[in-house]
């Protein structure tokens, strides 16, 4: 198997997280307004049940993404001075109410899910306590670096100092891990790497 995460020339921005995701907000506006053209509450109750699960599986793949890019920064961060490849963000106009909308969402969305888990399936839904302190996480990550729109090397990032400094046998961990998620697509299991960062 290639390793294409590092090259002679650079590093990837992404390192391939991006082709496990689906958009979370278009995905969820989708199965809301589905919700709101069925009259029969009983209805509405069988297609929130059946929406429930995907929307887990969302909420887990994006908390695994945010996670990722932190864990992904600071380890590349510790490379030397490199340039960044595929920076999709760079060159861009910085908006920081734009560029935290999307973790505004999530936050504000989970939520929102508690209340309609109990409305329409009569059941408390909880969710991990780690998701808070990653979305926190990333939110001040996005911040300090401005949403990467100036980001051209490694150097360019920032990793914001309530963040730990992981050691060597964690950082070769998270490589590992990250290496092997982009070829199985299961993101989540970067969330157990997290605390040694945030």
């Amino acid at each position: 198997m290639e390793n294409n995460l590092e090259l002679e020339d650079g590093v990837q921005f992404d390192p391939g997280f991006i082709k496990h995701m689906s958009a979370i907000i278009p995905n969820i506006e989708y199965a809301y307004n589905a919700l709101g053209r069925i009259k029969s509450f009983n209805q509405k109750k069988q297609q929130f049940k059946m929406f429930y699960p995907k929307i887990l599986t969302l909420l887990e793949t994006y908390m695994s993404f945010y996670a990722g890019s932190i864990l992904w920064a600071v380890y590349i961060k510790t490379l030397g001075n490199k340039p960044l490849l595929n920076n999709i963000c760079y060159g861009g106009e910085y908006d920081e109410s734009e560029i935290l909308s999307e973790v505004d969402f999530v936050r504000n969305y989970l939520d929102q899910l508690k209340k309609d888990v109990k409305y329409y399936a009569g059941q408390d839904f909880t969710y991990d306590p780690q998701y808070l302190t990653i979305l926190e996480a990333y939110k001040e990550f996005l911040k300090e670096n401005k949403g990467f729109v100036n980001a051209q090397t490694t150097d360019d990032i920032v990793i914001p100092k309530t963040f730990k400094t992981p050691d060597e046998k964690e950082l070769d961990e998270i490589f590992e891990k990250i290496y092997e998620v982009n070829d199985t697509g299961k993101l989540k299991e970067l969330l157990p790497l997290v605390s040694t960062v945030i």
